[in-house]
């Protein structure tokens, strides 16, 4: 199984590979959904990644919801679906978009030292990195948080949290650019937490091209033309 859980991180590492030399499939924490289940998030109509132009959420509300649907629902997808969908409702009001971001910092510094601490570091560092990704496939100079380092912020509430699959997963999507050792080390640990959770597994498959049912080995034998399991 280890072996097994060592392929398909190769595999996971040269789809993101893939995005980071050739922007095939566009930055993965902006231009693929998450998978969430029944879990409340910010609304959503579109049947895409993107929003449709026909909302009509009231994005002055953005800041109040958003930190509402963080502090209500621990499950670091949700927030990761969250964080996705308040960017793109925030590229509406710059200003909105700078607040939010302001935020998460002042309750990230609150909740320094408790037991929130994790979480509320995590929201921050990967707010910063899906304002980055999609000022990359926006080429919008409207980053407000372009001196960031969202996956450093990330790191640290991993650290801090302990073993949690579902936040390394989010560290091996947040930037490409990482040292390809941690890469793959959190690429590992996902996929191993994977198997005692079913909301991450699917997210996993999701993120290549099976459908629910497939098995990691489906994935990978699928993969294996690419030529990527001893890279």
């Amino acid at each position: 199984m280890d072996s097994l859980i060592r392929k398909f991180a190769c595999v996971f590492l040269f789809a993101l590979c893939f995005w980071a030399s050739a922007a095939l499939a566009g930055p993965p924490l902006i231009c693929h959904a998450f998978d969430i289940g029944n879990a409340k998030s910010l609304p959503w109509i579109s049947h895409d990644w993107n929003l449709t132009g026909s909302e009509n959420y009231d994005v002055h509300q953005l800041v109040g919801d958003t930190v509402a649907l963080l502090d209500n629902d621990p499950t670091v997808l949700v927030h990761m679906e969250t964080l996705r969908r308040a960017t793109l409702y925030a590229q509406k009001d710059a200003t909105v978009a700078k607040q939010l971001l302001l935020i998460l910092m002042a309750r990230s510094n609150a909740a320094a030292n408790t037991p929130k601490a994790a979480l509320a570091s995590f929201d921050l560092g990967y707010l910063a990195a899906t304002f980055q990704q999609y000022a990359w496939i926006s080429k919008s100079g409207n980053n407000p948080a372009q001196n960031f380092d969202g996956y450093t912020l990330i790191k640290k509430a991993i650290q801090v949290r302990g073993n949690d699959p579902q936040m390394e997963f989010a560290a091996a999507l947040v930037t490409p650019n990482a040292p390809p050792s941690e890469q793959h080390q959190y690429a590992q640990k996902a996929f191993a937490g994977s198997k005692s959770d079913p909301l991450l597994a699917r997210n996993l498959a999701a993120r290549f091209h099976g459908p629910q049912s497939e098995t990691m080995a489906d994935l990978i034998g699928a993969n294996s033309n690419a030529k990527v399991a001893q890279r």
